[in-house]
């Protein structure tokens, strides 16, 4: 008898697994693991979910219009040229299916994105990872990678899990070099904690095969909500819309992401706080002898001297009730990715870590 199979690529992918939120024995965990925002959401954007209540009867809009216009409205951006999406994960996947398919070849880098694989293989393409320099995206090995076969490249900028960050210029030097058939994916999830960087409009204003991503997750503390968007040239964001579900948000998401960008005050609240306690972090992570990059997101890397050492900081941190990331599937076994949380938060891990460093400085 013939058993029904999947289409090839599919078993291929490794399941995406989350950052965890439970500790057994401990009832106040101090979650550091998933980059979310530790000052929450915009009352505004609470209050417009709870009214949503009252029409949960009623099908949503299909075309999002309301939303696209207070995005377009915030970044002064052409409505028409935005997509909206079950957080950017969906608008990355809208554009997977549109643009790549069997026998094609998706570019992504050595400790890019977990997603980038996984969308590649969801429509059969081949995935190819390219190293990167120091921790950081390598242009010239993106562009010495590409081939007829490649047509979509992804990159987030800032970087995830590193908290690195490619330049204009080196961004421009990277679509100049790309040929027409090649998509380029600019995903900026923690663009807005960078700060003077438009997170590739210019980009996608100059050149018709780059789409840059945003999301509601991060800056806007709307993680459990699931919203994100994409803004493109006008061709892009048609094709992309033919493939789109119509219902794909709900009111409540919509209503929410709303007031959530038109309240610019609470996100510019949320960027200063984090810039000002991520360098705190920064600074005492190096004091103490652990490696860490400059980032421009809302986490930092922390490298230590060996893998082993990283397990038992984690080991050790979980024991006092704190939850940050590992990164060895990331091709970073010695590191640890910890969300900038709230002042109490970072003071916290960081007094951690300095008496774990200090008893095993007197341990050696």
């Amino acid at each position: 008898m013939t058993e029904i199979t999947p289409k090839p690529g599919i078993m291929d992918i490794a399941l995406y697994v989350s950052g965890e939120s439970r500790l057994a024995g401990h009832d106040d965990v101090l979650k550091l693991s998933s980059n979310e925002n530790p000052l929450g959401c915009s009352k505004a954007a609470k209050a417009a979910f709870a009214a949503a209540a009252g029409g949960l009867n009623r099908y949503p809009s299909t075309d999002h219009a309301d939303l696209r216009r207070a995005i377009g409205e915030v970044h002064d951006l052409d409505p028409a040229r935005l997509i909206c999406g079950v957080g950017s994960d969906e608008v990355l996947q809208f554009v997977t299916h549109a643009y790549a398919g069997q026998g094609d070849e998706v570019i992504t880098t050595e400790h890019g994105f977990s997603m980038y694989p996984i969308l590649a293989r969801m429509v059969g393409a081949e995935p190819v990872t390219v190293p990167e320099a120091e921790r950081r995206i390598d242009v010239d090995a993106i562009l010495a990678a590409v081939t007829e076969r490649t047509r979509i490249v992804f990159i987030a900028n800032p970087a995830n899990p590193t908290g690195t960050m490619l330049g204009e210029e080196e961004l421009q030097r990277l679509v100049d070099g790309l040929p027409g058939h090649v998509m380029l994916v600019h995903d900026g999830a923690y663009v807005e904690f960078a700060g003077g960087f438009d997170g590739g409009v210019s980009l996608v204003d100059r050149h018709p095969n780059v789409i840059m991503t945003r999301t509601f997750s991060k800056i806007h503390g709307l993680g459990g909500l699931r919203i994100g968007w994409g803004y493109a040239q006008r061709s892009v964001i048609d094709v992309l819309n033919r493939i789109r579900q119509p219902f794909n948000l709900s009111s409540a998401q919509l209503a929410a992401a709303e007031a959530a960008i038109r309240d610019t005050a609470f996100t510019a609240h949320c960027a200063a706080e984090n810039a000002r306690w991520r360098e705190w972090m920064r600074n005492g992570l190096v004091q103490m002898g652990i490696g860490c990059d400059e980032s421009f997101a809302n986490f930092l890397l922390a490298r230590f001297a060996s893998p082993e050492e990283a397990d038992a900081a984690d080991a050790a941190l979980r024991e006092d009730g704190i939850l940050v990331r590992r990164v060895g599937g990331y091709g970073l076994p010695d590191a640890l990715r910890i969300t900038v949380g709230d002042e109490t938060g970072c003071r916290r891990v960081l007094a951690f870590l300095s008496r774990f460093m200090h008893e095993k400085g007197g341990a050696e």
